[in-house]
């Protein structure tokens, strides 16, 4: 078997090391580490490959706790501790800066990160009800797969939410049709636990009591989608109050939709929410515009501090939700949101925005090219926050803001929203 020297880490989390003049891409393999490997794809320019042996061993390297890593596709990095993971993300967002924007930040913002186990409030299990393997099976797909990993437990989610795996296992069994319910998303808000089931075909009167009953066994509540995300229905507690987040340092409760965009990681967010207004500085007697705005994680807080804040999305029902918060926590005098897509945007579409002191951009992975391409050259806001989960699309997007409209790349920093996956959030200040 071939053996390679492990230079780096890309940015899925796999060793990067040259043989014969080709990059190697090693699963299991960490930098500094001397690996045997086997390719599973052979390309003229590159391979990816499995780390086989590990013959010299990083310092970073620690056992996997979760019997399933190596199999289940949830989590890709258990091998290297947190403190190598934080690294390795940061060094993956200024790669992507330096590479992309030919950026530097002026400064490195520390690290945020928090627990690395039990911090996935959000997840989709996969469910297939597979007779060969014993019955039904509840988890993540499988690596590279599209098979669901035989698991009992996942150690990234809750305790209380890992220990349900088992239950739901049983509770698919026993279904009247266990091969036509694909999917079980998972979201957890307070002390409330949401379980939402995707069923194919419609629902016996004895499978919603089976549901019922196991939703007053273990303390959930059961949403049902049948069809589209307009199909999504609440089942039982029929009563049952909308779960909701809260960030302390602003004093807030936040209430979602279990469909609706929240970030899985709350212990993350709130020290990403912290850092966000460190950085922004909100002050009475500004007006700041918060795109991408979501239900209203970043707005609120903005609002909270004295600002005058304009919140635009381009989810109707996720700006009703944001109305709905600011009216929730006393702040809708100070707020005000519409709907726009702004991925559409332009520069009359924004100057009608008005007069705006202050931005903080939130975009999905895709990030916000139309939007920055669309701010002044001379002029516009003097301080811009980006916080971003996809670092290609923020150097794309901060090379626009510093080559074109007159901006300074202040500083940068990741957030590790996902610990033990490649997933990294970052956050970017940008000053006239």
């Amino acid at each position: 078997m071939p053996i390679a020297q492990i230079e780096s880490l890309d940015h899925e989390g796999r060793g990067v090391a040259h043989v014969d003049g080709k990059a190697v891409f090693i699963e299991g393999a960490l930098p500094g580490e001397v690996v045997e490997y086997a390719s599973y794809r052979r390309k003229p320019s590159y391979e990816k490959a499995h780390a086989l042996r590990v013959l010299r061993a990083s310092s970073q390297r620690v056992a996997p706790p979760c019997p399933h890593f190596g199999t289940c596709g949830g989590c890709s990095m258990q091998h290297l501790n947190l403190s190598g993971q934080t690294a390795a993300k940061q060094r993956v967002l200024e790669d992507a800066l330096w590479h992309i924007a030919r950026l530097k930040p002026e400064q490195i913002f520390p690290p945020i990160a928090g627990a690395g186990w039990g911090y996935r409030l959000r997840a989709r299990l996969s469910v297939r009800y597979v007779a060969s393997k014993g019955g039904a099976l509840v988890g993540f797909r499988e690596k590279h797969s599209s098979y669901v990993a035989v698991m009992d437990s996942c150690a990234v989610l809750p305790p209380h939410v890992s220990a349900l795996i088992p239950a739901l296992k049983t509770l698919v069994e026993e279904m009247s049709q266990p091969d036509r319910m694909p999917q079980i998303e998972v979201a957890v808000g307070g002390a409330r636990t949401v379980l939402l089931l995707r069923h194919l075909e419609a629902l016996a009167p004895d499978d919603l009591d089976r549901l019922r009953h196991f939703a007053d066994a273990h303390g959930i509540i059961w949403y049902l989608q049948s069809k589209g995300p307009e199909t999504v229905t609440l089942l039982h507690p029929a009563t049952a109050a909308l779960p909701s987040y809260e960030l302390p340092d602003f004093g807030l409760d936040l209430l979602f939709h279990p469909t609706e965009f929240t970030q899985v990681n709350n212990g993350v967010n709130r020290m990403l929410v912290r850092r966000a207004m460190a950085l922004l500085k909100p002050q009475a007697g500004e007006r700041i515009a918060d795109l991408f705005c979501g239900l209203g994680n970043f707005t609120l807080p903005i609002a909270r501090l004295g600002a005058h804040v304009l919140g635009i999305e381009g989810s109707a029902a996720l700006v009703k939700r944001a109305q709905e918060n600011a009216m929730h926590n006393g702040l809708q005098t100070r707020c005000e949101f519409a709907v726009a897509n702004l991925f559409e945007a332009t520069g009359e579409s924004v100057a009608a925005f008005g007069t705006l002191d202050k931005l903080l951009i939130d975009p999905p992975r895709e990030g916000a090219i139309a939007l920055v391409n669309a701010l002044p050259a001379e002029g516009g806001p003097r301080c811009i926050v980006y916080v971003s989960c996809s670092p290609a699309t923020l150097a794309r997007d901060a090379a626009v803001l510093v080559h074109e409209k007159g901006y300074r790349l202040r500083g940068a920093g990741i957030a590790n929203m996902f610990p033990h996956t490649s997933h990294l959030e970052s956050i970017a200040l940008f000053e006239k």
